[in-house]
This record gives structure tokens, C-alpha cells and sequence, in this order.
């Protein structure tokens, strides 16, 4: 039966039980009726007990023989067969013998054969013990039940029209009445119920079919989207099937959530295999490139194509400078590997939060970044004497300011020179910078800022992708691997803060960094003033 019923269906699970329920509250009704009405009929029956009992305890035997039951003397009242009944009137001696036993529906004295309750010995210690309560015994016939009452003959009394009974003669009177009216009365009651209670059932299953049916209709709306997202459609979402404060509403809105984090969740794997195998083609190719060449001109010295001191000297320069850019895109990528193994540890804290300590590789102190965009005006003078720089406060307004930060000055410099760097690489020689430095709001803000060509919504939106470069060609006067600004984002994230590209066509782009101000720095008195610098 377990298995039976784990594998059956909600709706055939709903009416079983609904039908179950009703079944064991109907026949509840039924037993509380039927016990009702039986101690209300019989409650009747004991009361007819009584008062018969009360006449016959005065009747004498002879009396009730000749016929005093069934017409009673006027001196007793109106007591018709509809208050006496039809009882049967025993009467027995002080030690319980038998004297008289009358039938009064046939008005003559009893045989052994005839109708008739089995009555115990009924002696006067047994009758006082009754105390006139009725009790029930079976019958001669064993057909149907008695109830009999025991009660003491009242001696020494005159009935008018009867003779005077002998008061020195005592015992009991027995009055039975037959409960065959009570049990058929009950019993018909049953089989009513039974049959009522029956066809009852028959179309409240039927009618409960109908109404799980109706009512589990949504459940299976929400079964069939189910299946068809199974089937691979993530855009499909279940229908509003009830009121938002029901329980189908909170359960469709609940699985709509669900199925759209679902959804954004395997357009984010996808996403993520597409950048992870790009990545892979990507890093393969950069470390593909140095080493063929490095491959190449060993090979050229191997076959003997080298043959004069200078053509050594020089293939041996190609190959440093290879095995260096090699080195600084593994260093590069190991860098990457390990900002991002902090990231993962540190995930579900917020992104404005600082880890104390920050990753094990940087060492971080206060440091204020107006010395790294000093550095950073040097920087562009070596790589580009043609070019003015001017320093300002952020956003190009009011000279450069203080800008305090809990930060390793080291890797803020690796920052800040590779976007300068990035600057230059991509802005027509000559094109002004300005680098801007100062604080905003709770952070401090450094920004590097070109009139150059500037980006398309598209590449700022990709411009911190790894190996991406809005110039597609592979030709290094143009870029690099692609890794610098990867590089710069993680490495501010990993400071807490973040970095942003503010960029227009034709009108330049500003890279701008911003860091959690270190609050307990002091305000200088002069800050430093505005500086151009031209080669």
C-alpha cells in the first residue's frame, strides 16, 4: 500500500483522501444518530416500564389473570394499552419462585413456549439491589431483547372491583416489554443511512473528481512549462494563474524568479565558456608567438645559418627580447590567476568593502597619489617628449588636491603606468594628457585623461576584457596582449575600489580610479600647483 499510494497521482492522492474523510464524517453522524435515537427510544421504553410498573405493583395476581391488564378497573385512571404497552407481568415469591407469569397481549397466564423475556432469579435482595433501574435480557425465542423492570408488590391494598389481596403474602412483580420496536426502529435507520450514505458518496466522488481536477488545473500549466523548459526553452515562464496573495500566485511568482535567475545564470555559463575558450585561443596565441620565434632562430643557428659573429650577436638580442616579452605575459597572467583566487575567497563581501590585509601580495600603507601622478608626468615625457601633460584636480577642475589611501604604491604604480602607457599606444603622437588627482566624496581619485579618437559604447564596454583590443589586428606597435587594463581593474578591485572609462568618439577617453579615502590623513595647507609639461 505504501508503494500503491507514493505512486499515485496529487489527484487521485486528494480524492482518495477527500473521499476518505467524507466516508469516516458520515459514518461518525451516522453512529452518533443511531446512538441518539436508540437511547431515545429506549429512555421512552423505560419510562412506560416504570409506570406499568407502578399499576402492576398493585394488582394482585389473580387480578392481572382474569384480565385486569387489558381492562384495568376505574379506580386506576386511563391506562390504555398506549401507557401499559403490551408487557409481559411476572410475579414471583420473596425467594424468587415464579408465581404467576402473565402475556398481556394475549391476556392469559404464560406457557414455557410463549413469548417472553429470560428472567434471572429475582429474589428480594436482588430487587432492592435493582433499585427499580430497567435492565435488558434476551428473550425465549432468542429473536429479539427485553428490558424488564423489578420492583416489590405493594400488599394490604384495595383495588375497587377486586378482592383484598393477603397482607401477610409479599414478592416482586418483573414487568418486560419486548425492544423489538427499538432495534427495527434503529436498524431501519441503518440501512437508510447506508443506502442514503452510499449513493452519497457515489456523487460527491464524482462531483470531487471534477473539482481536483478543475482545482489542479494550474498545477498542470505550471508542469507543462516545466516540461518545455526542460526541453531547453529558459525564456518560457509560468502564467499568473491566481491572485499574488495566493498561494498558486507566491508559488508562480516564486518559480518566475527562479527560472530568471535560471536563465541569467546559464546565459552567464555560456558567457563565461565563450570568454573561456577566447581566453584560451587568446593566451595560446600570445605565448605561441615568442616561442615559435624563439624556436625559429635557434633553429636558423642549429642548421649553421649563422655563420658570422654579428648575425649571432643580434639573433641572440631577438631572443632576449622574446623571452622577455614571454616573461611578462606569464608574470602577467600568473598576476591575474592570483588576483582572482583572492576575488573567490572574498566573494559576498561588498564591492565598496575593503579586505583587511588585502591579497598576500600586496603591501599596503598610506600613500597619497598625487606622488604617483607626478611619476606618471615623467613617465609620458619618456615615452613621448611631444606630448603636453597637465595636472590638475579630478575632472580637470581646480589644481591637484590631496588623495589619500590605504595602498600598495607599488602596484598603483603598475596602474597608473599602464594606463598612461595605454594613452600613448593609442592616441595619434602629440595628442595632449591630462592627468588628473584629488578626491571626491569618501574616495580618492586619479585619472588619466587623452584627446585622442576615444571608444565605441561597445569597446568601453569590453575594454577591461581580457585579451581584448579595440584594435583587432595582432601588430604589437599597436598594443600589446591585451592583459594591461585586465591587469589594472584587478589590481584596483583588489585595493576595494574601482575603475571606470568615461569615453566619447573623436572627443577622448578619461580612465578614472577611485579609492577608499583614508580619513586620517591631514589636509595639506598648499597643495601642489597646476603643472605643464612639455618635451
Amino acid at each position: 500500500m505504501p508503494g500503491v499510494w507514493t505512486r499515485a497521482s496529487l489527484r487521485s492522492r486528494v480524492l482518495l483522501l477527500a473521499v476518505a474523510l467524507l466516508t469516516l464524517g458520515f459514518t461518525a453522524f451516522s453512529l452518533v444518530t443511531g446512538n441518539a435515537l436508540r437511547g431515545y427510544m429506549a429512555d421512552r421504553v423505560d419510562a412506560q416500564l416504570r409506570a406499568a410498573a407502578q399499576v402492576f405493583a398493585l394488582v394482585p395476581p389473580t387480578a392481572a389473570a382474569n384480565g385486569a391488564v387489558r381492562k384495568p378497573p376505574s379506580g386506576l385512571g386511563d391506562f390504555s394499552t398506549d401507557v401499559l404497552g403490551n408487557p409481559v407481568i411476572t410475579y414471583v415469591t420473596k425467594d424468587g419462585t415464579v408465581e404467576t407469569s402473565v402475556d398481556s397481549l394475549a391476556g392469559t397466564s404464560r406457557t414455557d413456549q410463549a413469548r417472553g423475556p429470560v428472567l434471572p432469579r429475582m429474589n428480594t435482595a436482588a430487587v432492592i439491589a435493582r433499585d427499580g433501574r430497567p435492565f435488558t435480557v434476551a428473550g425465549t425465542k432468542g429473536d429479539t431483547r427485553w428490558r424488564v423492570i423489578a420492583v416489590p408488590r405493594i400488599t394490604g391494598a384495595r383495588l375497587p372491583g377486586a378482592a383484598t389481596t393477603n397482607p401477610s403474602k409479599s414478592g416482586s412483580v418483573l414487568v418486560a416489554t419486548t425492544m423489538t420496536q427499538v432495534d427495527s426502529t434503529v436498524n431501519r435507520m441503518w440501512r437508510i443511512y447506508q443506502s442514503t450514505g452510499l449513493g452519497l458518496l457515489a456523487v460527491l466522488a464524482v462531483a470531487g473528481w471534477f473539482a481536483v481536477r478543475s482545482g489542479l488545473r494550474p498545477l498542470s500549466r505550471i508542469e507543462e512549462t516545466a516540461a518545455e523548459i526542460a526541453g531547453g526553452d529558459l525564456s518560457r515562464r509560468v502564467p499568473e494563474l491566481a491572485g499574488s496573495k495566493t498561494e498558486l500566485g507566491r508559488l508562480a511568482a516564486a518559480l518566475n524568479g527562479m527560472l530568471g535567475q535560471l536563465e541569467s545564470a546559464f546565459a552567464a555559463r555560456a558567457e563565461s565558456e565563450a570568454r573561456m575558450s577566447r581566453f584560451v585561443a587568446d593566451a595560446s596565441h600570445e605565448l605561441r608567438t615568442p616561442l615559435a620565434g624563439i624556436k625559429g632562430l635557434t633553429d636558423l643557428h642549429r642548421m649553421g645559418a649563422l655563420p658570422e659573429r654579428e648575425d649571432v650577436d643580434a639573433t641572440m638580442d631577438r631572443i632576449a627580447r622574446e623571452s622577455e616579452r614571454l616573461t611578462r605575459l606569464i608574470e602577467d597572467m600568473l598576476l591575474l590567476a592570483r588576483l582572482d583566487e583572492h576575488a573567490l575567497k572574498t566573494t559576498g563581501k561588498s564591492s565598496g568593502s575593503r579586505v583587511p590585509g588585502g591579497p598576500p601580495d600586496l603591501d599596503l600603507a598610506p600613500a597619497d597619489l598625487r606622488t604617483l601622478a607626478a611619476d606618471a608626468l615623467h613617465d609620458v615625457r619618456a615615452l613621448d617628449p611631444s606630448r603636453a601633460v597637465t595636472l590638475t584636480g579630478p575632472g580637470g577642475e581646480g589644481p591637484p588636491a590631496l588623495a589619500p589611501a590605504l595602498a600598495d604604491e607599488a602596484r598603483l604604480r603598475q596602474v597608473v603606468t599602464n594606463l598612461v602607457g595605454n594613452a600613448v599606444a593609442h592616441t595619434p603622437s602629440g595628442t595632449p594628457l591630462r592627468i588628473g588627482v584629488g578626491t571626491v566624496g569618501g574616495h580618492a581619485v586619479l585619472e588619466v585623461a587623452d584627446e585622442g579618437p576615444g571608444l565605441m559604447p561597445e569597446q568601453s564596454d569590453r575594454i577591461f576584457e581580457r585579451f581584448y583590443r579595440a584594435d583587432t589586428s595582432r601588430d604589437r606597435a599597436t598594443g600589446g596582449a591585451g592583459l594591461g587594463l585586465s591587469i589594472v581593474q584587478s589590481l584596483v578591485t583588489a585595493h576595494a575600489g574601482h575603475v571606470v572609462v568615461d569615453s566619447t568618439p573623436g572627443q577622448g577617453a578619461t580612465f578614472r580610479i577611485l579609492l577608499p579615502r583614508l580619513a586620517d590623513q591631514p589636509t595639506p595647507t598648499s597643495p601642489l600647483e597646476p603643472a605643464t609639461l612639455k618635451g
